[in-house]
């Protein structure tokens, strides 16, 4: 098992991509930790765990307040003896298709505010732990990516890209502690499109016709990859992002 003996943060972990990670991390051997405000999604994810073997521990924490996730990471760290991994997959709050001419200012910023306070929060109070220990990841998901011609994105990629400047700082200044950072690039995943919104299906075609592969990566890749890259065989990655979108995005 990749991941036997960790134990595994997830912000978000009630989510599309926090869950199937989570179920990624479970299946390697991590005991898992679900954060996230909906409880109900959360157990949700977690009873699944259980269902096939795993361990997964859920708490409500709004990974905005410094207070809960401070007072969380704390609790994990003290009761499983440490904290190995971080993911922070929480909504941004971004708005799409409202061109940029006709957007308002708020509306701009708010991913990119959220972005950048949910991520520093939730990375330091892992790394507070990780340094101490001298080992442990911070996973990101998103990551830069060429804007397209015909979409309305708002302030999405900005935050994208603010979360990026902030993964090569924060791995400058922990790498010699042990701790590494790696973002997750996917360049969309069809399966986390939900039914309700308008032209699904043309836009999860538009998204694997965009690939090299004629395919796009599923929730079950990007947990495949995520448990990897959250692994000791993945100790040499760090200020690094593992690109998993069939060719999508091109390094």
């Amino acid at each position: 098992m990749l991941l036997e003996g960790k134990n595994a943060v997830i912000y978000g972990g009630g989510g599309a991509i926090g869950g199937a990670v989570a179920r990624a991390f479970a299946r390697e051997g991590a005991r898992v930790f679900l954060a996230g405000r909906t409880m109900a999604h959360l157990e949700e994810v977690a009873g699944q765990i259980r269902g096939a073997g795993g361990t997964a521990e859920t708490a409500e924490v709004d990974a905005l307040r410094e207070d809960q996730i401070d007072a969380h990471a704390d609790a994990v760290a003290t009761r499983a003896g440490s904290l190995d991994i971080c993911l922070n997959v929480i909504s941004h709050g971004d708005v799409q298709g409202t061109p940029f001419v006709e957007m308002a200012l708020e509306d701009y910023l708010r991913p990119v505010e959220t972005a950048v306070r949910t991520t520093f929060l939730t990375s330091r109070a892992a790394a507070r732990h990780m340094a101490r220990q001298g080992s442990g990841v911070i996973l990101a998901f998103g990551g830069s990516g060429e804007p397209p011609r015909d979409g309305y994105l708002g302030g999405l990629q900005v935050a994208f890209e603010a979360i990026e400047s902030m993964r090569r700082q924060i791995s400058s200044e922990l790498g010699r502690h042990g701790v590494r950072f790696v973002t997750l690039r996917t360049g969309g995943v069809p399966e986390t499109i939900p039914s309700r919104v308008e032209g699904r299906e043309e836009i999860a075609a538009s998204i694997e016709q965009s690939s090299m592969l004629g395919r796009a990566a599923t929730l079950e890749d990007v947990g495949n990859v995520a448990a990897f890259v959250a692994s000791d065989r993945a100790r040499t990655m760090t200020a690094a992002t593992a690109n998993i979108s069939c060719g999508a995005l091109i390094d």
